[in-house]
């Protein structure tokens, strides 16, 4: 899509009102993807940076999930990967200041939650868009949440 910004290729950003996230590209271009953001309560914004990027990850939730949902207690160690996991089929783990921020930018097998706010506030995708961002998105990339 024609997308007008002054952020450099490369540079990820994630519109949580539009549900969309563009991949920004050369000549004023993005790949854009539609996604799911977090709900009333979990919303958040600012800069980050991906410090991690992972094929067919393991997804533990963290304990204030759990408290939250006592039925993820039984992945307390950790969901095995494949399609049924939360995090489908790849996830990239946003830092900030050097630190993991416990966001994601992740697939999901969720897909009727993609267009819609859902989540604990990790950026939803389908899963062959997170393959595709994955593949054209590197480790230290600016990633923008407005």
């Amino acid at each position: 899509v024609t997308y007008k910004t002054s952020e450099a290729p490369g540079t990820i950003i994630v519109d949580t009102s539009a549900k969309h996230l563009y991949f920004v590209m050369k000549d004023g271009k993005a790949m854009r993807y539609g996604i799911g953001v977090g709900r009333e309560g979990f919303e958040w914004s600012g800069t980050a940076r991906i410090g991690a990027k992972r094929a067919w990850p393991v997804w533990t939730p963290p304990p204030a999930m759990i408290k939250r949902q006592p039925e993820l207690k039984k992945w307390a160690g950790g969901m095995p990967p494949g399609p049924k996991n939360a995090l489908g089929a790849r996830a990239m783990y946003l830092y900030k200041g050097g630190n993991d921020s416990g966001y994601r930018l992740h697939g999901t097998p969720e897909w009727a939650s993609i267009g819609k706010a859902m989540s604990s506030g990790c950026v939803r995708m389908m899963n062959q868009d997170v393959v595709d961002l994955y593949d054209r998105a590197s480790v230290g990339a600016k990633v923008i949440v407005r």
